[in-house]
């Protein structure tokens, strides 16, 4: 009897130790494919070869060998449609093969972008300063811990605000707050402009516990009457706060109950300028003077304007321009009545008005209160007035409050403008951009038209939304990829590489 059951145990470890070593074989078979992939995935510097092979340099002209979207994208855009509903979707982009200037999409059609992902790109698709950023350490440690920062920062982080972020930020704005996107910078710079106002109402005492209950219930006095003034034609973001202050397109706002806070209106001036400063002037004091009548009346109702949101340009409503008298007549009002002035400047900032921010250009005898900033910058935050820090904690806070690692994409891009001195690049081909579309505005004047721009931060109108539809779709055809804004405008927006080269073949 116990032979049998010694041979049963050995029969039994027999085929226990016969399992372990096929799965010991599986596992070394399945680790061999995961270290082959993680190894096509490193970095260069580690000794492996990257998996993707970008080129190496820019074509020399726009390829077209298909509709766009082609079949491909048109494939793509079912399969992401049985998914979700993303109707905005232009084409499909193949980003190996994308490489400077130009865009590349799944059918092979090689464009000249002058629209960079609305305004996002600052240096071009897979610019090598930017690869040779995430292949460092800083780099992975950042994607593979990301923070929350509002609660546990790296050890670097402060000194990555410092020698980054701060030492490109406008002029007598000593503070800065890291946000994800435009969106979250606008919501929450609206906040540190109404918590101030409140604050100052108060005499910078502590809540009374009927404020604090009163808030709990969304009453006053803990939830006081107040409102963010804003412009027509404007686009601050898509949130509810941000939707109250938006102003371009009907279609953003219709279905969502916002918080019904005044607009004035921003100017629309007639093009060339100098042919029409008398009615340009007047659109100027008028507007303004909208803006003072706006501010009085809320004050005399009980519901007071706390502050001004306001974009340089207003991008998205139209490539609207204000002048630099009017810029200054408006911070002038805003400090007349002791509210802030928030700049919106998530489009316009990063170097494509030949200036790092575009409201450098108006000359202001004083700071702006707040300045926001997104897209070419890569990530989101608010630069603001030290005195507008939150006088308690976790006032302005979410999980990420930001994006680390985009900090180290900044510092690349950051380095490569001051050493390419991009700007000065930015503003010689834009004045060289102003002349040829100056030149097609004359020879076509009832097709094209309006010229404004800073830089090659720029715009034309079309003679109507048709004959607008009909360029881009032709342009298209030529190779070459264009943006719109407003009702019938097209807007131009490269990167800050973009030369003399790409100009021609745009003009």
């Amino acid at each position: 009897t116990k032979l049998i059951l010694l041979d049963s145990l050995l029969q039994e470890f027999s085929d226990s130790l016969k399992k372990m070593m096929h799965l010991e074989k599986v596992l070394v078979k399945q680790s061999s494919r995961l270290l082959t992939g993680c190894r096509s995935r490193l970095p260069a510097q580690c000794g492996c070869q990257p998996l993707s092979t970008v080129p190496e340099a820019e074509p020399d002209h726009p390829k077209v060998l298909t509709d766009v979207p082609g079949p491909v994208s048109k494939q793509l855009f079912n399969d992401l449609n049985d998914l979700q509903s993303m109707k905005s979707v232009q084409f499909f982009v193949d980003y190996e093969k994308s490489y400077g200037n130009y865009i590349v999409d799944v059918d092979g059609n090689t464009m000249l972008d002058v629209f960079t992902q609305i305004s996002s790109v600052p240096l071009g698709y897979n610019h090598p300063a930017l690869h040779k950023a995430v292949q460092g350490a800083d780099m992975a440690t950042t994607l593979v811990n990301r923070p929350a920062l509002g609660v546990f920062p790296g050890s670097n982080w402060t000194n990555r605000l410092r020698n980054i972020l701060m030492d490109i930020a406008p002029a007598g704005l000593d503070r800065v707050i890291t946000m994800m996107c435009g969106t979250c910078s606008n919501e929450n710079a609206m906040k540190l402009m109404f918590m101030k106002y409140a604050a100052e109402l108060r005499e910078d005492r502590e809540f009374t516990k009927e404020e604090l209950d009163s808030a709990m219930r969304g009453e006053m006095p803990g939830i006081p009457k107040m409102s963010i003034l804003s412009f027509n034609g404007s686009f601050h973001g898509r949130s509810i706060g941000c939707l109250s202050v938006t102003h371009s397109k009907a279609i953003h706002l219709v279905d969502i109950p916002l918080m019904g806070w005044p607009t004035a209106d921003f100017p629309k001036y007639k093009y060339p300028l100098q042919e029409n400063l008398k009615y340009n002037d007047d659109q100027d004091k008028r507007c303004l003077a909208m803006v003072e009548d706006i501010i009085d009346k809320g004050k005399r109702e009980g519901c007071p304007v706390a502050g001004i949101i306001v974009e340089p340009i207003q991008a998205e409503g139209g490539d609207n321009h204000g002048s630099a008298q009017w810029f200054q007549g408006l911070q002038d009002i805003s400090k007349k009545y002791g509210i802030r002035l928030l700049i919106d400047e998530v489009q316009t900032g990063g170097g494509a008005t030949g200036k790092l921010w575009c409201h450098e250009h108006f000359n202001l005898k004083d700071s702006p209160d707040l300045v926001t900033y997104s897209k070419k910058m890569l990530t989101g935050g608010i630069f603001h007035k030290s005195d507008l820090d939150p006088r308690h904690g976790a006032r302005i806070f979410n999980t990420w409050v930001g994006e680390p690692s985009k900090l180290v994409l900044l510092e690349a891009v950051i380095e490569t403008i001051k050493r390419e001195n991009l700007l000065a690049r930015v503003t010689s081909v834009g004045d060289q951009m102003k002349k040829g579309l100056l030149e097609i505005c004359g020879k076509y004047p009832g097709v094209i038209s309006n010229y404004r721009g800073l830089g090659t931060f720029c715009a034309v109108d079309c003679g109507s939304p048709a004959i607008r539809d009909a360029i881009v779709a032709q342009m298209r055809k030529e190779g070459v990829h264009l943006g719109v804004c407003g009702e019938q405008t097209l807007r131009f927006r490269p990167t800050l590489t973009f030369d003399t080269c790409h100009l021609e073949i745009l003009l």
